[in-house]
């Protein structure tokens, strides 16, 4: 039967094979995000935020539990090391455990004597400075949160340096910032303001700060969710998580089409032997399918 899709460019059959079927890899969860791929070990390492578990999955070994007491991760990232920054809504924090789970410790949970929001989402750049979103969801009364009140009258997009231990608040209009990834090597972040409906696009700036902030796109509705999590491919062609599936668009903000996929999709990564499998965590699933080329 193939894909379930819209095209809106025909540049979306250079990426998609549309003849291939939604694989689903795993499911049984609550509501799964922060996909993050080690490439040396062929694994994939994702939350499940509800529960407060980090799992593991690998063709060989399937899926094993990785981690209890999460405190409701969210957003994972590999930094230079190959430690695993976590996004923690209950804490309010970024945290850092080794690649096998261990030795957690908080690396920043406030911002000038304030706590955080909920930090969402996490980026490394290649200099290992982390750039992380800060909404305030996981202080919402709901299955992925804590409620409580906000400190900061602000959501934000920060950057951390931990060898200074430099916290830079880098952008505070947005109504929720949620994912992020940078593109034009590193010289350009994106950045998806869920309730607008739209992707933002930022210099970066020698010191690391932002300017600009232009809307790079816009989604349109086709389902359920709202624009989330993203990632890039080598072309720099831009994979989003929004209403009802993946949204694509090439690097100038054109719009290629939407691969449809049956639960909320919160967040993707790419993955595979070859690069060329985007991994999609969507509410109770795992889905995969594989794209006409390789990831960065």
């Amino acid at each position: 039967m193939g894909l379930s899709y819209e095209c809106f460019d025909e540049k979306f059959f250079e990426l998609v094979d549309v003849e291939q079927e939604l694989r689903t890899v795993c499911n049984g969860f609550t509501f799964i995000e922060g996909p993050i791929w080690n490439r040396a070990s062929r694994y994939l390492t994702f939350n499940d935020i509800p529960v407060s578990k980090t799992y593991r999955y690998s063709e060989s070994q399937g899926v094993s539990l990785l981690r209890e007491d999460t405190h409701k991760a969210n957003g994972n990232a590999y930094d230079l090391n190959g430690d695993i920054i976590v996004c923690e809504h209950v804490r309010s924090c970024i945290s850092k455990t080794d690649d096998q789970g261990k030795g957690l410790r908080v690396l920043v949970s406030h911002y000038q004597g304030k706590e955080l929001n909920s930090p969402n989402d996490v980026i490394v750049k290649s200099n290992g400075v982390l750039y992380f979103t800060d909404p305030r969801c996981g202080r919402n009364p709901s299955r992925v949160g804590l409620e409580r009140p906000q400190q900061l009258d602000f959501q934000g997009v920060f950057s951390f340096n931990e060898e200074t231990g430099e916290l830079k608040l880098l952008a505070d209009d947005f109504e929720t910032p949620n994912g992020l990834c940078f593109c034009e090597d590193e010289k350009v972040l994106l950045v998806s303001d869920p309730p607008r409906k739209h992707i933002r696009r930022f210099r970066v700036e020698d010191d690391g700060t932002l300017s600009g902030g232009e809307v790079f796109a816009e989604t349109r509705d086709g389902g359920v969710g709202l624009p989330d999590g993203m990632k890039i491919d080598s072309k720099e062609n831009v994979f989003c998580c929004a209403q009802g599936g993946i949204h694509i668009f090439d690097r100038t903000g054109t719009y290629l089409g939407i691969v449809k996929i049956p639960e909320q999709a919160g967040n993707c990564t790419f993955g595979g032997e070859n690069m060329d499998t985007l991994f999609v965590t969507a509410s109770t699933t795992l889905y995969s399918f594989r794209i006409k080329g390789y990831a960065k």
